[in-house]
Parts: structure tokens; sequence; C-alpha cells
């Protein structure tokens, strides 16, 4: 019995895992400061999240990664099926179409679409490796994969989540030699029908939004609220913090959503600038785990695989911390196993899950 379990030891990627749990671990202690004021019952609730999570990472990790590829087209077929029901039966919360609900469970299928399209996107790219580097017309094929989606999520409206599906999109396709040429005409591109997004796509507090990260003093009890308290609470953090549930800024009630947007902000002003540092290095090693993971996958599929959740993780992480330091926009995106909300950890645990299922097949024959 003994080698079996040996073997079974070994395939297990016990880096990812800590790192992962590191990360869930941290975000609890996070989460139950946040809470302790806010919605009663949302810390049990994270933690019933995260029993989902956890089940899925399992099932995942136990199915070889290269039937996902076998059966790529199909699941993303039935993730914009999930999108369009969302558009008929979806439960509306503050002007935003996003969920679905099974009994007492509410799912945000625009969510699970990010892990949707890292599938999709690996299956494409393993198909049609295209060695000599991509020109536009080449592009067209995956871009229709991933524009489908986008404007399905658009629609609820989730400019945040739709943001992200792009960056993934991009990322990806950054890594599979991308021409400089096409790279160029697409930021061109980018540049020049942003008025347009501007003015036909962005909704009115979408635009407020971004109004106020220009100039945060310009509306300070409105639209740039969230983004006043979030700096506040970060800046009184200083090196060390005020200490394990001694924020001021969450328990008062003065940080908005400080338990799904802004729980970077809460981590901040209770255990500093150090802390702060901490968190983000335990992201920013697992984003370089999931890039050595891609280049020492057994095959191509594996590799871009890694890669699109990597991207998921990455773009997560900068676009949360971005805004709420001020650094971007406020568009509503959590951070990774970190923020509460079980659509949110399901994704991330399935995306763990993939990881740990390329990373547990590198030596099987």
């Amino acid at each position: 019995m003994e080698p079996i379990f040996r073997k079974i030891r070994v395939q297990i990627d016990w880096t990812l895992l800590l790192v992962i749990m590191a990360i869930v671990a941290v975000g609890l202690i996070n989460l139950y400061s946040a809470s302790r004021t806010a919605v009663p019952g949302m810390f049990t609730h994270q933690i019933y999240g995260l029993i989902l999570g956890f089940s899925a990472f399992l099932v995942i990790t136990t199915i070889d990664y290269r039937l996902y590829n076998q059966y790529g087209y199909l699941i993303y077929g039935l993730g914009i099926a999930t999108l369009v029901l969302v558009l008929f039966v979806g439960r509306t919360v503050k002007g935003s179409t996003r969920w679905i609900g099974f009994g007492p469970l509410q799912i945000q299928p625009s969510e699970l679409m990010k892990v949707v399209m890292a599938i999709a996107l690996a299956k494409y790219l393993h198909n049609d490796p295209t060695p000599e580097g991509r020109t536009l017309k080449q592009m067209a094929a995956p871009f229709a994969l991933v524009a489908l989606p986008v404007a399905l999520i658009l629609k609820q409206p989730d400019l945040g989540t739709g943001m992200l599906v792009l960056l993934m999109f991009f990322s990806v396709m950054l890594f599979t030699k991308l021409k400089l040429r096409s790279l160029l005409t697409l930021i061109s591109t980018g540049a020049v029908i942003l008025p347009l997004t501007w003015s036909l796509l962005l909704k009115g507090y979408q635009k407020r939004r971004i109004l106020a990260f220009l100039d945060p003093s310009a509306d300070p009890t409105g639209a740039g609220w969230h983004l006043r308290q979030s700096i506040y609470a970060i800046g009184s953090g200083r090196i060390l913090g005020k200490g394990f549930l001694q924020g001021t800024q969450h328990q008062f009630q003065f940080l908005p959503e400080h338990w799904t947007d802004f729980p970077f902000s809460v981590w901040a002003e209770e255990w500093g600038f150090i802390g702060g540092i901490i968190l983000l290095g335990l992201y920013l090693f697992l984003v370089l785990w999931s890039i050595r993971l891609a280049a020492n996958a057994k095959d191509r599929f594996g590799a871009l695989l890694c890669l699109g959740i990597g991207s998921m993780f990455f773009w997560h992480v900068v676009i949360n911390i971005g805004m709420v330091t001020g650094l971007l926009p406020v568009v509503g995106v959590t951070l990774p196993l970190f923020s509460y909300g079980r659509s949110s950890v399901l994704t991330f645990m399935l995306g763990a899950g993939l990881l740990m299922s390329v990373a547990s097949r590198r030596y099987w024959d």
C-alpha cells in the first residue's frame, strides 16, 4: 500500500494547494472582521460557499484535464445558454440582472463564464497552433468566441466581468505569438472606439464612477464616496495596522460593500502595509506558479489552460487593488478567494482545480 500513497502524494501539487489554502484562510479572517457589524450570517454563508467550492475543486482535480479539451465547445455552449437564460429568468439586484436561483443557491453565470472561456480558448488555440504569429484575420475566430459572451454579459449589465473576460482573452493571445502589427492595430482601434463606448455602452452610474475616479473631490458624498472611504481606510492602517477587529472605517459602516468589492481596504486598515504586502505576495506567487505549470505542462492545451486561469487570477487582483487604491475606476470586481460571494468562490476554486488537474498529470504517460 505504501507505494500507492507515495504516488498520490507526489501527484498533488502541495505548493499550489498551500497557497490556495493560505489565501482562503486570511480571507476568512478578514471576512469575520468585516461582517461582524454587517449582514448577519454572512460569515456562515461564506463557509458554506467554501465547502461547495472545495468540493468542486476536488471533483475537477480528479478529472483528467484533457477531457475538457474533448468537450470544450460543449462546455462553451452550456455557458452561453446560461447567460441567455439570465436575460429571461435572472434575478435583478440594484439594476443588474446577473443571478439565477437554484432553490436557496444563487449562481452568477457570468462569473463561471471566465473559467468556461479559459477552456474554450485553450481548445481552439490547441487545435490551431499557428506558430508564425497571428494576424488580425487569424484572430477573427477566437475573438468571435469571446465577443458573444462579452456582449451577453454587458447586456446584464456587468462591465467589470465583461472587461475581465476580454483581458483574459488578450493575455492568452499575447502568449501565443501575436504579431506586433496586429497588436498595434488593436490598440489603435480600441483608442478610436473608446468615445463610442462612453456614449453608447456605459450606463449613467458607470460614467459617474469613472468621473469620480478622475476627480474624487467632485462628488465626495455620492459617486466618490466609495473611493474616498477606501483610501482613508488603507491609509489609516499605516505600517502595522490598527489590529484585528480594530478597523473603524468598516466597523462604523463608512466603507460601503467592504465584504465584496473592498475587502482589501478592511485588511489594510487592520493589518497595515505589511499585511497588504503579504497578501499581494501570495497572489503574485499563485500567478507565477500558474505560469510555471504552463511551462511544464504535458501538452499545449494544458499550458494554455494554465495561462488562461492564471490571467483570471492576475487581472482580478490588479483591477480590485487598483480600484480600492484609486488607481482605477470602481467597477465591482472581487478579490479572488478573499471577497464574499459563493459564485466568486466557486469560480476561483474551479480554476484552481483545473490548475491542479494539469499539475498532477505532468508526469503521467
